[in-house]
């Protein structure tokens, strides 16, 4: 299985989604934590890396595009 890859800025879809009805994340934050921050209610989470790459599902929006 190859490792998921992903940058500061890309938007991603988690396996579960936010409380306010929303599955669109945006990355904000990379090191050994990754801080994402919710596309409809502006809420940040702070997710460790491993349990991060587990619940991501993909990224839909790269921040290079």
């Amino acid at each position: 299985m190859e490792p998921k890859t992903f940058k500061m800025n890309d938007i991603v879809e988690m396996k579960k989604q936010h409380p306010c009805g929303v599955n669109r994340w945006k990355i904000i934050r990379v090191g050994m934590d990754i801080r994402i921050k919710c596309e409809g209610c502006e809420h940040s989470v702070l997710i460790p890396r491993k349990d991060f790459t587990k619940k991501m599902k993909k990224v839909l929006v790269s921040a290079e595009e």
